[in-house]
């Protein structure tokens, strides 16, 4: 089919999944609740009907130089040795072990092949199904499961690769994303926002942490927050400090274990709580960056809940919500 100023360009897919099966080779220490179970309850989302026609892309080993565009040398030595010598606790709540290395490598890996993806209009959007979650790795420490901090190696990557100037990283995982506001504190092309129970791990994320460009957004939320008082967080703070930065590409870091059903913590958020809120991001990135959003996997410990709230945040990013 052509016009006439020839063959008309098929419009990209709305939504692209990155995943790969090594991430499910992370399991240190069976039971613990970050397990390879959660890789295969957020990909049960995809074997539903509208989702199950997304493009499907294998994620590739992030590179020593992409992570160190965020973490110290001295860090990413040390998970590389210790998994080198079978199984080491990086810290109370972080071991690894054969098959470690290379999950953590992929996780990585998927959100910057996600973001090339997104850049190079291939997708709109994507959504990374990886594991182990990222967003408490701080430049110099792994810990609260995460070992390397996968959307911030991507969102460095989108400033050095393909040299945006302004990217926005936003969390909506219980736990607050100490690690990625560490790493980006002092860095004016990037915001990152997070909303987060409080007091709660990893006891950070004070309104009042705003950084030196004021370019940090958090707004803690009390035990047994419910659904209404969560969406009034992100309408009335966090997104129109997002819309007043104006972002040419957006990052979430999508943990679900503040849905009601979640173990690990108390706030009182169900699967549609997570559908509503991406498809105000949503709004926000066709404003601004053309559309584009590239999401990862943060947290989430009850299965059934991961994969209903995978299932909703995935047709928002579609506009199917």
């Amino acid at each position: 089919m052509s016009g006439a100023g020839g063959p008309l360009r098929a419009e990209p897919p709305r939504l692209a999944l990155y995943t790969h099966p090594a991430c499910a080779g992370h399991d240190p220490v069976p039971g613990h609740p970050e397990q390879p179970a959660r890789l295969a309850a957020a990909l049960a989302a995809f074997d539903t009907d509208r989702l199950r026609d997304c493009p499907r892309f294998d994620a590739p080993l992030a590179t020593r130089e992409q992570l160190l565009r965020v973490h110290a040398g001295t860090h990413v030595d040390r998970v590389y040795a210790a998994v080198d010598r079978g199984f080491v606790q990086l810290d109370p709540d972080t071991a690894v072990a054969d098959g470690s290395l290379d999950a953590a490598l992929r996780a990585a890996g998927s959100v910057v092949n996600a973001v090339d993806g997104v850049l190079a209009d291939r997708h709109v959007r994507a959504f990374c199904a990886v594991r182990p979650p990222g967003h408490h790795a701080t430049r110099t420490l792994a810990m609260g499961f995460c070992q390397f901090n996968n959307v911030a190696v991507g969102a460095a990557h989108a400033l050095a690769a393909h040299g945006l100037d302004r990217v926005a990283v936003l969390d909506f995982d219980v736990h607050h994303g100490n690690g990625t506001q560490a790493i980006f504190w002092d860095d004016a092309r990037i915001l990152f926002a997070s909303s987060h129970e409080w007091p709660l791990y990893p006891g950070g994320g004070r309104a009042a942490e705003t950084g030196p460009h004021d370019t940090i957004v958090n707004v803690p939320l009390p035990s047994g927050t419910t659904g209404d008082a969560f969406h009034e967080a992100w309408e009335r703070v966090i997104l129109p400090r997002v819309d007043a930065f104006r972002p040419e590409l957006i990052l979430i870091s999508a943990g679900f274990d503040a849905h009601r059903d979640d173990p690990l913590a108390n706030l009182r958020l169900d699967e549609h709580d997570f559908g509503r809120v991406t498809a105000a991001i949503v709004a926000v990135a066709d404003r601004h960056a053309r559309g584009r959003i590239v999401s990862a996997l943060e947290g989430g410990y009850d299965l059934e809940a991961i994969t209903r709230s995978t299932r909703a945040h995935a047709l928002a990013l579609m506009d199917e919500s």
